[in-house]
């Protein structure tokens, strides 16, 4: 298992500080698909990814599912609503099979209260995910599908990003059907837009990985 220090909100805590939190947290597995919580349900838990990732999705009025973040290993989410007192904002989703550690509303604010660095270090993380889904709704309803696809991509480089021989690969496995959920469109117009970079040059794809190989050229798209 993952030491609670390497989770982001917790590396500045102490070997002694995360011995004495490490009860609070129970572990709990998701198969791929199953829901950990939906939109509306009490927030009574915090959730850590330890292996796999989680999508944090919301139904749109047309009744298409759009991904408004993925959630990869030491991060956390549910963290607003629980912190804030008010009913999950959206649905998490097991994109794959996955491992967490989940703590308790009631627990976390004992964490909070004796430890207020965490507090800081959380609100930092959460001020800066707010404006990421506040940017991908804004994207969405402005700009053009391709250039909405490689805003996606050059923002999933930088979380998941690591040096391929090509470029730069991200290292998570995504479908069609993600990509056009990411960024609210069809999963026809995903595979036309991926063949049209791929053809350019720009980007390359095994086994479900995407590596981007003119981060110049992405941007361009992404731009215009």
């Amino acid at each position: 298992m993952v030491e609670l220090n390497k989770i982001n909100i917790f590396n500045t805590l102490s070997p002694q500080d995360v011995k004495e939190i490490k009860p609070y947290f129970i572990p709990v597995s998701y198969r791929k698909k199953d829901v950990v919580f939906s939109e509306g349900d009490p927030s009574d838990w915090l959730y850590i990814v330890l292996e796999g990732k989680v999508k944090i999705t919301k139904v749109s009025h047309d009744g298409k599912e759009i991904i408004l973040e993925i959630i990869s290993p030491v991060d956390f989410f549910g963290g607003i609503a629980v912190v804030r007192g008010f009913p999950y904002p959206a649905n998490a989703i097991a994109m794959e099979d996955v491992e967490l550690l989940k703590v308790s509303k009631g627990s976390l604010m004992k964490i909070l209260d004796r430890f207020p660095a965490v507090m800081y270090c959380m609100a930092q993380n959460i001020g800066e995910r707010v404006k990421d889904s506040h940017d991908t709704l804004k994207n969405i309803a402005l700009e053009r599908v391709e250039s909405r696809i490689a805003s996606l991509l050059l923002k999933l480089s930088k979380k998941a990003g690591i040096k391929a021989p090509e470029g730069t690969l991200i290292d998570m496995k995504l479908t069609k059907q993600d990509i056009a959920e990411m960024v609210g469109t069809t999963v026809e117009t995903s595979i036309r837009t991926m063949s049209k970079f791929k053809k350019l040059g720009i980007v390359s794809e095994k086994s479900g990985k995407i590596t981007i190989k003119d981060p110049a050229k992405l941007k361009g798209s992404a731009a215009s």
